[in-house]
């Protein structure tokens, strides 16, 4: 478990299960998916909710290098880059440390452009591993084998799965279920996570949130 980046490190609570908790002076986290699937919004509320607790926060979008690019492409990439520190910062720093990736293909760009740290943490979506068509659950194994050969630290969370016991549409809440694993991972105030949830979907109503 990573403890908040707070400047005041007394307010970070330490995991229930008696886990040894990581401090750290800065982190930067990547959150990337298709177009559309609101890694964006999850990556700005991260964000928010990180600035909230005292901390320094630089955020830069990524946009897509296509136009309606199709889906599980490289050149879909789309999401946002998150600089978190316990101090002041200017810049959205070097290389990413920790990256969730909705599907293993929107990860190659940032491989590809040397965006993360050679021992980078990447949470995955493990769904395409089992998925119907066969050219897909082989391109996801070859992509994760190639991951962990270069010394990434990869691990496949069932993230639809999850979503399914909430809702219908894991589309619709998978951003959501993405922001709730980073918060327990970085020890995120939960009030401040419930508050930004309420903020961002205030028009959709108390039931969607």
């Amino acid at each position: 478990m990573l403890e908040t980046l707070s400047k005041d490190p007394k307010g970070a609570k330490a995991p229930a299960d008696g886990k040894s908790v990581i401090s750290l002076r800065e982190h930067i986290v990547e959150i990337i998916s298709d177009s559309g699937e609101g890694a964006q919004k999850c990556g700005q509320s991260f964000g928010a909710i990180s600035a909230r607790m005292g901390n320094g926060i630089w955020t830069m979008e990524i946009i897509p290098a296509e136009i309606q690019p199709p889906a599980r492409s490289v050149e879909g990439a789309s999401g946002n880059r998150i600089r978190t520190a316990a101090f002041p910062v200017d810049n959205g720093g070097d290389e990413t440390n920790l990256v969730v990736g909705f599907n293993e293909q929107v990860l190659l760009s940032r491989v590809r452009d040397h965006e993360l740290t050679d021992d980078c943490i990447i949470l995955l979506e493990d769904k395409w591993r089992t998925d119907r068509d066969p050219e897909i659950a082989k391109a996801f194994a070859e992509t994760v084998d190639m991951l962990t050969g270069r010394g990434y630290k990869v691990y496949e969370i069932a993230m639809e799965e999850e979503c399914l016991k909430y809702i219908p549409d894991p589309k619709r809440g998978k951003n959501m279920f993405v922001l709730g694993l980073l918060a327990n991972i970085y020890s995120l105030d939960m009030d401040l996570c419930r508050q930004q949830i309420a903020f961002i979907f205030d028009k959709k109503g108390k039931q969607v949130i």
